[in-house]
């Protein structure tokens, strides 16, 4: 267990990471007989939720190579987003592959498309709706219900697909292959 104190911090915050040490965030004046009464309160909680992050993509880290996973979801992004902004009657300025720690995708303000290269672990489907998802920001630069009309007119089934990032992402997300 990691405990972090804050001078700016008021209250504390307990936070299981996929994959990661259990965080104590806490105000640096809080007493350490209170850090462990929130501790000794919340083993129970600490001990359902680490359960629940059981493997369940069966990603085995000796097998996967970033490079190649980055070479692969380029030239996957890159087919993919050249039909999809014909279509939608975007441009875009360039595409990135990148590492984030909590986001599939994003679009800059100047057309600059990124992706996470874990995208390339996911199913084909998933791939295809983060890439429409980000093109459809080059149209409508927010979540609005215009926005979301313009995705389910692309990708009608685009939920089904959220959903899984919404179930396995943090397990994709926390994934690190082996150098």
């Amino acid at each position: 267990m990691e405990v972090r104190r804050s001078r700016r911090r008021k209250r504390w915050s307990l936070s299981v990471p996929w994959g990661g040490p259990v965080t104590l965030a806490v105000p640096e004046r809080m007493p350490a007989h209170e850090v462990e009464a929130v501790i000794e309160s919340h083993r129970g909680w600490i001990a359902r939720t680490r359960a629940a992050q059981r493997p369940r993509l069966g990603l085995d880290p000796r097998t996967v190579s970033e490079s190649r996973a980055r070479r692969e979801i380029r030239e996957r992004v890159t087919a993919i987003a050249a039909v999809e902004a014909e279509a939608l009657g975007v441009r875009y300025a360039r595409i990135a592959i990148r590492g984030q720690r909590t986001r599939w995708g994003s679009c800059s303000s100047r057309g600059t498309l990124s992706f996470n290269w874990r995208l390339a672990l996911a199913p084909p489907s998933v791939l295809d709706y983060v890439v429409v998802h980000e093109l459809c920001h080059l149209r409508e630069p927010n979540h609005s219900p215009r926005f979301w009309a313009l995705v389910a007119e692309r990708r009608p089934g685009w939920r089904a697909d959220r959903d899984w990032l919404r179930e396995h992402g943090e397990e994709l997300l926390a994934f690190r292959p082996l150098a």
